[in-house]
């Protein structure tokens, strides 16, 4: 697989029993449908997420991404409640792209959201 940021190879990693691509060369994280999600909520699985995040910016400049499964041009999906946190999806086959950083951020914030008291409620 290639990368669809840097076009540089992907290698497969592994944490428990899922397995994702990382870029060899920038690190970013490509995850087959609902992956993230899955591996958002184990403990210890940002150790995947292991790229120079100071490259994570040289490609957010980058409009057109295409999957590198299908070969789409893939959507820039916006987190409204994380800005300016974006990642890439493919319409067609569901999978996501996070530049190098990015999932240890999301899985941050998705703590963050479990943490905080829920609206109404006081917090201990």
């Amino acid at each position: 697989m290639e990368c669809p940021k840097c076009q540089a190879r992907m290698e497969v990693v592994r944490f428990e029993d899922t397995e994702v691509d990382r870029c060899v060369r920038c690190g970013g994280l490509w995850f087959d449908r609902l992956e993230h999600e899955l591996l958002k909520r184990r403990a210890g699985s940002e150790a995947i997420d292991t790229g120079p995040t100071w490259q994570a910016a040289m490609h957010d400049g980058q409009e057109r991404v295409f999957c590198p499964v299908d070969g789409v041009q893939m959507a820039r999906m916006v987190n409204a409640a994380q800005p300016p946190f974006w990642v890439e999806s493919c319409p067609v086959c569901h999978g996501t792209f996070l530049d190098a950083g990015e999932f240890t951020n999301l899985k941050e914030h998705a703590l963050g959201e479990l943490l905080r008291p829920q609206r109404g409620e006081r917090a201990p």
